[in-house]
């Protein structure tokens, strides 16, 4: 690879210092590079990718930042079916594999074409009010429909291709892909996953029943999740937000509608690790992280 676009996210890399390391490297390689300029508004949130400044013959995105920035550059980018290498300045990463302790032979790995791609399954969701399309967008990580407002019971009524599920009574839904097994699923309880799998993994958050658990659903399997009334039949708000990013309001009686979308992100990976090994070494690092946090 010789021709890349970077993508910084300038609250970690601050005064862009790790990002000028990295085109001054790669120019001295005899590579091209361009940096995205500073990040836009999309929907009120601050995205540090911007599509139409990727030039033609880009061979590789370089994602400076942590899980977060390469989760909202995948989606920003997936229709340029570029891979996507994420380094990280954060302080765990489970998507974004360089470390900065290792930047520059990973670099000279991707220069020498020594590495493999991922291709990653995404979510499309569909928001629906009284049968109208309301909002619509992708997520390579997880797809989340959770009350709004109070701490009150709300109920989470689903269905699979149009069956009725259950009725769950819950602060949320995580509907997740493998990839975003390692996110908001795990805090909530919910299966790890390989991110190489295809599936859909629905976990309920602090459901009201000690009898729900995590259920797994195959790839080609339709997911509509309506939110039901409140306490005393109240209708209730809600919302689903899309990979932390995109968040679209709902209430009582509406759906969204989940399965896989057409497209899929392409993840450059250099490390010939399984996911079992990766799963260890950032547990390892995440019990490392709370040794050393002092205690009050």
């Amino acid at each position: 690879m010789k021709s890349f676009y970077i993508v910084p996210n300038r609250d970690k890399d601050k005064d862009l210092e790790v990002t000028r390391q990295v085109t001054d490297y790669l120019a001295r390689n005899g590579c091209r590079s361009v940096v995205c300029q500073p990040q836009r508004e999309k929907a009120g949130r601050r995205h540090y990718t911007d599509p139409d400044q990727v030039p033609d013959g880009t061979d590789c995105v370089l994602v400076l930042g942590g899980d977060g920035t390469l989760l909202q550059a995948a989606r920003d980018l997936v229709d340029k079916k570029l891979p996507l290498l994420g380094i990280n300045l954060g302080r765990l990463g489970f998507l974004a594999e360089v470390e900065k302790s290792s930047l520059f032979p990973s670099l000279d790995m991707v220069i020498r074409d020594e590495y493999t791609i991922e291709e990653r399954m995404m979510a499309r969701g569909t928001v629906s009010c009284k049968g109208r399309v309301v909002g619509q967008d992708t997520a390579l990580n997880d797809i989340v429909i959770a009350r709004e407002g109070h701490l009150r019971v709300v109920s989470f009524i689903s269905y699979v291709n149009g069956e009725f599920l259950n009725s769950c009574s819950a602060d949320g839904m995580i509907i997740s892909t493998p990839t975003g097994s390692t996110g908001y699923n795990l805090s909530a309880g919910g299966p790890l996953v390989s991110p190489q799998a295809s599936m859909f993994i629905m976990t309920p958050v602090a459901p009201h029943t000690i009898s729900t658990r995590s259920l797994v659903f195959p790839e080609e399997d339709v997911i509509t999740v309506e939110v039901g009334a409140g306490h005393m039949y109240e209708s209730e708000k809600a919302f689903a937000c899309f990979d932390g990013d995109t968040v679209f309001p709902m209430e009582t009686g509406d759906t969204i509608t989940i399965c896989r979308a057409e497209t899929s992100v392409r993840i450059l990976k250099l490390k010939k690790l399984s996911f079992v090994e990766v799963l260890r070494q950032k547990m390892n690092s995440t019990q490392e992280v709370q040794r050393e946090t002092p205690t009050s």
